[in-house]
């Protein structure tokens, strides 16, 4: 058959659309050049963006916070700034260094167990006898008196047997008695101090004895008098104690007959200051 027999319209539908295609192709292909365009602007954008932006390198490094430690009770430990001395602390630690090397000096000034003590000035000394033989001082001898005349009163005679002492005297007392008795040093120190180092040299210590009973004066059995069980019930009352109990730290036998005087600041001083 002939076209010219076909119907147009009918002639219109049976050509191929080639028209179509050839017209879409150009679309299509502005479309992918639209995104390619669009692609190249947005990496150059983006490589812009990397260049005005500084770099891991070039920034500076911050160190993470050290973890804080924590004590038993959560508490923050301090840092090892916080932990410098202050100047009140530093003066603290000189303090506690000084008393330390001072209990380390009291220490190696011991002798045969005995500890120094100053001489008390004879002028400064009052009476505590009749016969003004015995003395000490003014504040030890008031309160030694009051005591015997408390005794006196509870039927208990209490004898002053010896009081201060010079330098000179305790060495007559070492040295000499020593020498008689064939003892060495370290023998007579149990019961005796050497000169300079006797608690008698300070003018607030003595021995008692018991007027009643002599022939126990300077003895142990001093203690089994009726004026030492009153001492050691009422001698702290005075602000008299004992200075060498059994088994005292010093080593020196028990002498139930020294009493000692630490009724105010400076006798308190003497005695405690030259044990600590």
């Amino acid at each position: 058959m002939d076209e010219i027999d076909i119907p147009e319209a009918i002639r219109e539908e049976s050509r191929p659309k080639q028209a179509n295609f050839v017209l879409s192709l150009p679309l299509i292909l502005g479309v992918i050049t639209c995104l390619g365009l669009v692609g190249l602007l947005s990496m150059f954008l983006i490589s812009l963006g990397n260049k005005s932006t500084p770099t891991a390198v070039n920034q500076p490094v911050t160190k993470p916070a050290s973890p804080t430690l924590k004590g038993k009770n959560n508490q923050q430990q301090p840092t090892p700034a916080a932990q410098n001395i202050s100047p009140k602390n530093k003066q603290t630690s000189l303090q506690n260094s000084s008393k330390t090397g001072t209990t380390a000096k009291s220490s190696q000034e011991t002798l045969l167990g005995h500890l120094p003590y100053d001489v008390a000035p004879e002028s400064e000394l009052v009476p505590i006898t009749v016969d003004d033989r015995l003395k000490l001082r003014p504040a030890a001898a008031k309160k030694f008196q009051q005591m015997q005349a408390a005794a006196k009163a509870d039927g208990v005679n209490l004898a002053a047997i010896s009081a201060f002492r010079s330098t000179k005297d305790q060495e007559k007392l070492f040295f000499k008695v020593k020498e008689q008795k064939a003892q060495n040093a370290t023998t007579r120190a149990e019961v005796s101090a050497p000169p300079g180092y006797s608690e008698h040299h300070t003018g607030y210590a003595l021995d008692i004895g018991d007027a009643n009973a002599p022939a126990t004066n300077v003895e142990e059995t001093f203690a089994n008098t009726a004026a030492f069980r009153w001492l050691k019930q009422n001698a702290l009352k005075y602000s008299f104690e004992l200075s060498f109990p059994p088994n005292n730290p010093q080593g020196v036998n028990y002498e139930p007959w020294h009493w000692r005087f630490v009724g105010d600041r400076d006798s308190l001083e003497t005695f405690y200051k030259a044990r600590n």
